[in-house]
């Protein structure tokens, strides 16, 4: 399998989870997803930043993780019903609103790991990342929001499509294909795929597993965990084999990646 040039030849990966808000930035107000999150996490060193998509209600999409503006605002509404200048103000004061083209047009070495969070913006995210499709990769809890948004991208005249991760769904049935030991079927699945984002654990289920990797990497399909915030777990895992570490501490990560040893555990 061709590895997608998102897939830079250096691992382990570290993908700044919503950017990097720092202890001390996040007392002085900055919210995840906003500007200087990304560019705190470019400033750090990180290469990949990982974000989530929403559409605005007049069309933009814009770099944004909830549904509604509660937990990061106070605001009880929805992202889909209020427009690009109410949310501009809104973020003012939380580090910036970030629209999904200002971040690939103000960090033109960064590459996005975006998760499509609404039907409504996977063609607009799509038509976007187009010209950027060599530097971002595509993905959803919703494989059809997924590949909605890989259309896009291939109707806006992608010269590759973006890489790709599969939605829940997918990853679930990659899992009960693996204990059944379908191991043909497994890797008809993995051939579309460039990399397996997952959590270390669905509840008692381990899903991070050396068959797991074994059977990715047979196929030339990276495994990248979220969300790894203490130090002994990055270890373990970079230890275990997997790729990517998914990170809300990118400064931790890289720290460890690079071989140094931090005390922010």
């Amino acid at each position: 399998m061709t590895r997608h040039p998102y897939l830079s030849p250096d691992t382990p990966r570290v993908l700044a989870h919503r950017g990097l808000v720092t202890p001390d930035a996040a007392a002085q107000g900055v919210a995840e997803n906003s500007f200087a999150a990304v560019a705190e996490a470019h400033a750090a060193g990180v290469s990949y930043v990982e974000s989530d998509c929403h559409l605005t209600a007049d069309g933009v999409v814009v770099l944004f993780h909830d549904d509604d503006l509660q937990r990061v605002a106070g605001d009880p509404r929805r992202i889909a019903d209020v427009r690009l200048h109410e949310l501009e103000e809104l973020m003012s004061e939380r580090g910036g609103l970030v629209t999904l083209a200002q971040a690939l047009d103000a960090f033109p070495d960064v590459r996005f790991n975006l998760d499509v969070k609404a039907d409504a913006a996977a063609e607009g995210v799509g038509r976007l990342v187009a010209p950027h499709a060599e530097r971002v990769l595509v993905t959803s809890f919703s494989d059809a929001r997924r590949r909605a948004a890989l259309s896009a991208a291939a109707t806006a005249g992608a010269d590759v499509r973006p890489a790709t991760s599969p939605g829940s769904a997918t990853v679930a049935r990659l899992v009960a294909l693996l204990a059944l030991r379908q191991v043909r079927r497994m890797r008809a699945m993995l051939d579309d795929l460039d990399a397996l984002q997952l959590p270390e654990r669905q509840g008692p289920l381990r899903v991070v597993t050396r068959g797991l990797l074994r059977a990715a990497h047979d196929a030339g399909v990276e495994v990248h965990v979220w969300t790894v915030n203490a130090e002994h777990d990055m270890r373990r895992l970079l230890d275990l084999g997997v790729d990517g570490l998914v990170t809300d501490r990118a400064d931790v990560a890289l720290s460890v990646v690079n071989g140094g040893r931090t005390t922010a555990d």
